[in-house]
This record gives C-alpha cells, structure tokens and sequence, in this order.
C-alpha cells in the first residue's frame, strides 16, 4: 500500500499553491485533480490564433499580499507583472478614469453632482467608522448611500458591487467596497510567513525567505510601488489613494503564472489529473486517505474544491456544519472574448474599463499588455459579466453582445473570432450573509482551502490568503514540516 504524507483534492490555483507550499516543508504530496487540465480558472489556452485567459483577471496585493509572499518563499521562478494600468467608466458619450479618492470622485461628472458630494459624504463616514475599529460587514452598500440618488448614481454603485461580490449592493457590505476600492488594505507580513516557517529545522525552500521588497515587477510597476511603500493612514487615502495600487497583469498572460508554479514543483509533488475523488476515507474521526480511480491513503487531506461538495465525499461531518456550508453563496460569470482584426482606438489603454448601465461589464484589452496574445496587428478583449442563474445560458450570451455592441458600435465590424466562457469565479460571493468555511473541519487531519474559505480580496489573491491561512493552521497542527 502507496502511503503520501498529504493527498490534496483539486489541482486549480489553491491546490496547486498549497502542494508548492507542502512539499518544500519536505511532505511527499499527491494532487488528484477530475479535470484534464490543471489550474483552474488560473490559465490561458488557444482559440484561433489568440490566447485567451481563463476570465478576465487584475492580480491584486502584489506589492505585499499574500501571492507576493507565496512567490517570495516558495517558487523558484517568479514572472514578470506589467504594470495593470487604471480603471476607466464607458458611457454611450464619454470615457473617464475611475474616481479613486475623494477629491477625484468630486469632480466625476458622470454622475449627478448632488450625488456626487452625498456619497463623498457617505464614504468619508464609512473610512471614518472603519478606522476607528466599527464593523461594516453586515452593512449593506445600499443602506450606507443616503436616499434619493439618482438612477445613474444606483446603477454605478450596483455594477461596482457585481464586481467586487458578485452580487448587488443590497447583497453587498460597505467594508467590501472600501477593500475593493484600496481605501483599507490588508497585507502578510514577511514575519508571518517566518513564523509559518520556522520550525522548520532543514528549511527547503529555494528561495526562502526573500526581501520584503518584490523583485520581478516590470520596471514601471517597482518605480510605482516604491513611491508608495511608506505607511499610510486609512484616513490619509481619501486624499491620496488609487483603486489600482499594487495591481499586475503577468506578462504572457496567466498561463505565465501557472507554469511558473508549475516550474516550481518539486518531484515531492505527483499529479494525476482526469482522477475525480468520489469519497474521502475517515477512520476513527480523522481523515486517512480518498478514493478515486484507486485508493490512496495519507496523513492528511486537502479539499481545495467546492466546500458544498464535501457532504457528499464524507460521511463524517456533523449535520450542524452541513448545514453552514448551505449558507455558501455562489454566482456565475461570463466571459466573452473578441479577438479584433485590429488594433481600436476604443481600446489604446491599460487597465480596464466598466459599462454600467442596463447590463454591467467588466472588460480588459488584455493583448496591450503583451501583443503576443494576439495574431500581429490583432487586439483581444475580454468581456466579463455577471448572469443570472434564472436565465439560459443562450439569451446571457446573446445579451451580452448586445451591450458590448450598444457601448462600443464600431467594434462589431472588426470581430473576426468570438469565444465564450461560463464559470463560477470564485467558490463563495462576499455577500452579507454569505457563509466562509474555517480551513479546519470537524474531520482531523481534513482541511480546505480555496476561496470558499477567505473573504479578503478576490480571485487569484483571494486563494492566496487562504493558502496562507492553511499553513498557518497546518503549523498549528503539527502537520506541516517533515
């Protein structure tokens, strides 16, 4: 019988991080993934000619979030993040930078000014109360904006939090939205990942331990973070703050940083893909191994699928934990990609752009970033909406076509490839109510980890934290070093 010290289930960003992560503590790590492809929605792929990533990602946090400090200690090869750029807002008449503090939001003339100064008002309050330690978790966006804005004003204010939550702000708390906006910023401090590491006696990272400082950041993005890096206060933002503070895009798009985790990979870690876990092994309350296409056994096991998926791959869990995952809240997103037969004025810049009315957007022209995500002379964009689940996939695609085309009319002439994806972005919605799963079950030894079980940021930085926290708790354990 072939015994591992760790079988993590699910080879997307969280589960290949935290094998990276494991195996350099010096555990033999079997990563069983039900798909042909590894990565998840951490990818890129080929259709015509152009490179699509597996959605439209900004890498966040990248100055001194946790995917930093993972790269840092971790991978033996960093890649290369260009600077992302701005956010911008795309009217049927105008196109204007994304207001990132209060001074900016003041003179944001795509909204009403009236409104403008109230909500100035209401988000100057809201920093106010978070500095001083208020929770603004349980309060909803909608009940922190005084009455009687206009239907701009709502409709600006809902597509801000599609993006940051996935859902409305009704569903969304005013802390997302400060997060999100850079006004407050979380970031892992190197000690934490010494402390992490420390009791590790014959310590096998290569590179361990690196300088605070990144170091593979295009030249302009390490000139940007280090006018930067000196502290700030939360308040000090209203004046100075920017919604793309320490934000990247990997160059060669996300396939980079996949393969760079990849490169990474000791030969500790083995990875059967096409292999779906139907059942994880429990004896005597502890976790000992899955089944899969054979039966693999463990000291411990990592799901880092879909939380709600556990009740059905164990028959261990209290009914009074299967109930709290029900509370998990999951939306859905399309992605339309248009690969252009050139390069449009409408789209020269870097960063991204939001349409906000009707049926919000979220769009990247990611092949600015690298042309050579683009057959030579060609432009790529992606389009990400959020769609309703009451809806068929068929009349979501049809009408988000129909917005891009109602945005941007000269673009429908130059479409000479059109790809579309379906997915769940993130495993859990930061909504109000919506429930996160602790790293640890009530299974010893069976852990999670993934965006299910971390509420900080989101997408690719999101995973990170809870990879962290997954070492943390492993550490805490005793089940982390070997």
């Amino acid at each position: 019988m072939e015994k591992y010290d760790v079988i993590v289930v699910g080879a997307g960003i969280s589960g290949l991080l935290s094998a990276l992560a494991l195996s350099k503590h010096g555990n033999r790590v079997l990563v069983l993934e039900k798909n042909r492809f590894v990565g998840g929605n951490c990818n890129s792929y080929m259709v015509d000619g152009f490179q699509v990533d597996t959605g439209a990602h900004a890498i966040t946090h990248l100055e001194v979030g946790p995917l930093r400090r993972l790269m840092d200690n971790y991978f033996d090869y960093v890649p290369i993040f260009e600077d992302y750029g701005n956010y911008y807002v795309r009217t049927e008449d105008s196109f204007v930078k994304v207001p990132s503090n209060v001074k900016e939001f003041v003179t944001f003339d795509i909204l009403p000014k009236k409104d403008r100064i109230v909500v100035t008002q209401a988000i100057t309050k809201a920093l106010t109360l978070c500095t001083f330690g208020i929770d603004l978790s349980k309060q909803s966006v909608y009940d922190s904006m005084p009455g009687n804005l206009s239907r701009d004003t709502y409709d600006f204010m809902d597509a801000i939090s599609y993006f940051l939550s996935g859902k409305d702000m009704k569903q969304t708390s005013a802390q997302r939205i400060l997060a999100g906006s850079s006004f407050v910023r979380d970031s892992v401090p190197q000690e934490q990942m010494e402390s992490i590491m420390k009791n590790n006696e014959k310590p096998q990272t290569e590179p361990a331990l690196k300088s605070v400082l990144p170091t593979n950041l295009h030249t302009s993005l390490q000139a940007r973070m280090d006018r930067v890096s000196r502290p700030v206060s939360s308040l000090g933002r209203l004046a100075t703050n920017r919604v793309s503070y320490s934000q990247g895009y990997p160059r060669k798009g996300l396939k980079a940083l996949l393969n760079a985790l990849l490169f990474s990979l000791p030969r500790s870690v083995e990875i059967k893909t096409e292999c779906e876990v139907s059942r994880i092994l429990t004896a005597d309350g502890k976790a000992v191994g899955v089944e899969a296409d054979d039966t693999y056994y463990a000291d411990t096991v990592i799901h880092t699928g879909f939380v709600t998926d556990l009740p059905k791959m164990t028959e261990s869990l209290p009914a009074s934990y299967m109930d709290e995952l029900k509370g998990v809240v999951h939306t859905k997103s399309l992605t339309t990609w248009l690969g252009l037969d050139t390069v449009m004025d409408e789209f020269s810049y870097m960063g991204s752009e939001i349409w906000f009315k009707d049926n919000p957007y979220w769009a990247m022209p990611i092949s600015n970033y690298d042309a050579s995500l683009a057959p030579k002379g060609r432009q790529l964009i992606g389009f990400s909406f959020i769609i309703n689940d009451g809806k068929s996939e068929a009349s979501e695609i049809k009408k988000a076509y129909e917005t891009i085309y109602r945005a941007i009319p000269a673009v429908e002439e130059h479409v000479e490839m059109k790809h579309e994806q379906i997915t769940v972005p993130e495993k859990a919605a930061v909504t109000i109510d919506g429930y996160f799963a602790d790293i640890r079950t009530p299974v010893k030894n069976l852990y999670v980890a993934g965006t299910d079980t971390d509420r900080r940021s989101m997408g690719i930085t999101r995973a990170s934290y809870s990879v962290i926290e997954l070492l943390k708790k492993l550490n805490e354990d005793g089940n982390l070093h070997r």
